[in-house]
């Protein structure tokens, strides 16, 4: 099988948007109760979001399986609080949800977390059992700046997160590092904030011994890991230098995703990362979607360029394709085993 570990319903129905817009003018109105959800969207209207979009370029590019989320970008935490939050993941996980439903055999779902900057983590834990419980979600997405560009909240390594580090445990789901929008000028959303968060993060756990609190937590840090392996070196440094544990400790908890849209950034990852340590992602359609005017092909295919990889035997490309998110993702694993697959 070929799964997809890092995909966001970025053509979701304009009813979704409407209803942010609503949601978000309401809180200019001073006294005014938070706009719960107020929109139906048809199953026809999720089908037409799709079949000519995004699930037609999974099925062109041989992708079976996504693991599905809202789109990041829209997660926008900074936006009014944390009952803003609530109503908004509620509303985006409940479509990518009814997607899973019309397209069981190519969507497992991944929530949006209900994040609100300072805010305490009791509604992420409910919303996350919510989806995981109920709705059959295999794991979840963790914005590390609620802000949103000017990182105001703890390290993901602060016991302010442990309340849901405590539940993915429990349920067994790991959770993909991601942020969200930019409000800082200085940094665009897509070519900066993001891989700007992906990098952090791996250094707050290399500073850190979360996984000695959780030895089971798994985390799937996107975007092949930032700046992480292409300064492989420095990390190991690093943490010899301030006397941390050796990188193959962190790897025991820590893993990469393939959303690297050129193939010199695919051979390197896999050349620095363990292969146990990398799963295949493209993020169809996410931040780059233009073809490469180099090779004629779209930049986020990125199949191809795990494919091309130079001596990566086929035990190897089995395991980055499909047994690496099959074990990062039991539920996912236990769905497509239901499934026969």
């Amino acid at each position: 099988m070929i799964i997809d570990c890092h995909g966001h319903y970025t053509t979701a129905p304009k009813a979704l948007g409407d209803y942010r817009q609503r949601q978000t003018a309401r809180l200019g109105e001073p006294g005014a109760p938070a706009l719960r959800l107020d929109f139906r969207i048809g199953d026809d209207e999720i089908r037409d979001s799709l079949e000519p979009h995004q699930l037609a370029t999974q099925r062109q590019r041989g992708v079976d399986m996504t693991v599905f989320s809202p789109t990041a970008g829209a997660m926008a935490h900074h936006v009014g609080n944390a009952e803003t939050s609530a109503h908004w993941a509620q509303a985006c996980n409940d479509l990518v949800h009814r997607v899973t439903q019309l397209y069981p055999l190519e969507y497992a779902g991944v929530c949006q977390l209900p994040q609100s900057p300072r805010a305490s983590l009791a509604n992420c834990v409910a919303e996350l059992e919510r989806c995981v419980t109920g709705l059959g979600f295999v794991g979840c997405n963790i914005n590390p700046d609620p802000s949103d560009g000017y990182w105001t909240d703890p390290p993901m390594t602060d016991r302010h997160w442990y309340p849901l580090y405590e539940k993915m445990v429990e349920l067994d789901v790991p959770g993909m590092v991601h942020v969200s929008c930019s409000c800082n000028p200085n940094f665009h959303h897509t070519g900066a904030h993001y891989l700007n968060g992906d990098t952090a993060v791996f250094m707050q756990l290399v500073l850190s011994d979360l996984f000695k609190d959780f030895p089971t937590l798994r985390l799937v840090i996107p975007h092949g890991g930032g700046a992480v392996p292409y300064h492989w070196g420095r990390y190991r440094g690093l943490a010899q230098q301030l006397g941390r544990p050796p990188m193959p400790e962190l790897l025991r908890n820590v893993f990469f995703d393939t959303c690297v849209y050129h193939q010199s950034g695919i051979n390197l990852l896999l050349d620095v990362i363990p292969v146990e340590n990398v799963l295949f992602a493209s993020e169809i359609h996410g931040a780059v979607k233009g073809v490469d005017p180099q090779t004629g092909f779209h930049f986020d295919d990125t199949r191809r360029y795990v494919d091309a990889v130079h001596g990566l035997a086929a035990p190897d490309l089995h395991k980055v394709f499909e047994l690496n998110a099959r074990r990062v993702y039991p539920r996912l694993d236990a769905l497509l085993a239901a499934q026969g697959r």
